[in-house]
């Protein structure tokens, strides 16, 4: 079967490193502006009318336009039941069935894109991830054991407990600013920020971002993996979709190279596993690769342990017909 995986005119790889294309760093640099772009969107749709729904209006906004569903003329009995009805399909059901499904249609084609690449929740558990690291050497207080202590080019992996001091107040900034967010997306932005900067909130506001501060601070610092892998129903759906499609994108494998694995790092431990933020193990069949954020660090993990090695990395994005034989090459080896 290994040989079936590396008969180059059956194999679609999507190429991570290629003589003409950008260094491995450059996509993860793309993957971070794509992550710090859409942050900025959540925080700002609010303040834009973008997207919200104002309790006080009682009515949603989008891309600056008033989005009622028509039932006010219904109420006031300008119009029947009839053409409510249809009122609420058109403006309600109609395109939020269009936008699943597209939504699920991405996944099912390329797997949690989303989340890998957009979604502001993840990129705040990256970036709590990186400063625990830093702070003792583990993503998540939950690590049984350390990461390895180098780097995937070979440098030394440090950390110093001074980093604490900023792995606890960036949890609860975070949790602040997503309370916050989350506030102007029920009332009106301006009146928000107004009683934030004059300390006059009101005290439902005031026990709103109190509570949820409390929360998110706790879920970032416990808890952020736990809920994209468990909790998450945007998550979710999107792995569903992915595990439903035998030819979606995936991490693929080369068996075949396996043994290159034991000189990845030099204590021979791997540096694709210490790099997921989601704590997974990329070399694994794709179902228990279920949470997967197709965030491909671990696939430049293996091209930069791998950079001196004429045969390239391990690993590597692929798809369709190469797809299936990945699994089908994991199932092979599982049963010798």
């Amino acid at each position: 079967m290994s040989g079936v995986l590396n008969r180059p005119a059956e194999r679609r790889v999507i190429p991570i490193a290629r003589a003409d294309a950008p260094a491995p760093k450059s996509m993860q640099t793309r993957r971070l502006l794509f992550q710090i772009g859409f942050f900025v969107l959540f925080v700002v749709a609010p303040v834009f009318d973008i997207f919200r729904y104002d309790l006080e209006a009682n009515h949603a906004w989008l891309l600056g336009m008033e989005w009622r569903l028509g039932l006010d003329d219904f109420l006031a009995g300008r119009i029947g039941a009839l053409q409510a009805g249809v009122n609420v399909m058109l403006r309600l059901f109609l395109p939020l069935l269009a936008g699943a499904a597209v939504f699920l249609w991405v996944a099912w084609k390329w797997g949690r894109l989303y989340c890998g690449w957009l979604c502001p929740h993840f990129s705040v558990v990256e970036t709590i991830n990186r400063l625990m690291v830093r702070a003792f050497g583990k993503p998540s207080v939950w690590e049984k054991s350390a990461l390895p202590p180098w780097q995937p080019d070979g440098s030394p992996r440090r950390s110093d407990t001074r980093w604490w001091l900023v792995v606890v107040p960036a949890a609860v900034g975070f949790a602040f600013l997503w309370a916050v967010v989350f506030l102007t997306y029920l009332l009106p932005p301006f009146e928000v920020y107004a009683n934030l900067v004059n300390g006059a909130l009101s005290r439902n506001q005031a026990i709103f971002l109190t509570a949820a501060t409390t929360v998110l601070s706790l879920e970032f610092l416990f808890a952020r993996h736990l809920f994209c892998r468990y909790v998450c129903a945007v998550g979710l759906f999107q792995s569903l979709a992915w595990m439903g499609n035998k030819s979606a994108m995936v991490v693929g494998f080369r068996r075949s190279r396996a043994p290159d694995c034991a000189t990845c790092l030099p204590d021979k431990q791997s540096a694709c596993d210490a790099v997921c933020p989601m704590r997974l193990t990329p070399r694994n069949i794709k179902r228990h690769m279920f949470t997967c954020t197709q965030c491909a660090q671990c696939i430049d993990a293996c091209g930069e342990t791998q950079r001196d090695n004429p045969d390239g990395p391990l690993l590597s994005w692929v798809a369709g017909e190469a797809a299936r034989q990945n699994e089908a090459g994991f199932r092979a080896g599982r049963e010798r």
